[in-house]
């Protein structure tokens, strides 16, 4: 069983930037790969970003590419959303999610979902 506990959301102005974090309760953290996750208001769950088991590869939404950084330290169970440049279609409740396998952008492919966090990007 792995637990998933998101944080850092928050009110930011267009331009600005936030960092997620998403905290692992689990001793084989590195057998995971992470990914992330959003959630707007009457539409449905889309992909973010992933990250590899080792933190090698990293993959994104064309909407994010270049503004949206995600990391891992397997030191600290911890996955991590660094936000740039956020835009008001940014905001959503974001969710970290675990996967041992599968597609990467694809809701079905990951195991273990966090709570989520709101981002709200004003304008």
């Amino acid at each position: 069983q792995v637990q998933l506990v998101e944080s850092g959301g928050g009110l930011v102005q267009a331009g600005g930037s936030l960092r997620l974090s998403c905290a692992a309760s689990v001793r084989t953290f590195s057998s995971y790969a992470m990914g992330w996750f959003r959630q707007a208001p009457g539409k449905e769950r889309e992909f973010v970003a992933h990250i590899s088991w080792s933190g090698s590869r990293t993959y994104y939404a064309d909407s994010v590419k270049g503004r949206f950084t995600i990391s891992r330290n397997n030191a600290k169970n911890t996955v991590y959303l660094q936000m740039n440049s956020l835009k008001p279609e940014d905001t959503a409740v974001y969710y970290c999610a675990a996967t041992a396998g599968g597609t990467y952008v694809t809701v079905s492919s990951y195991d273990y979902w966090g709570q989520g966090t709101q981002v709200t990007v004003s304008s």
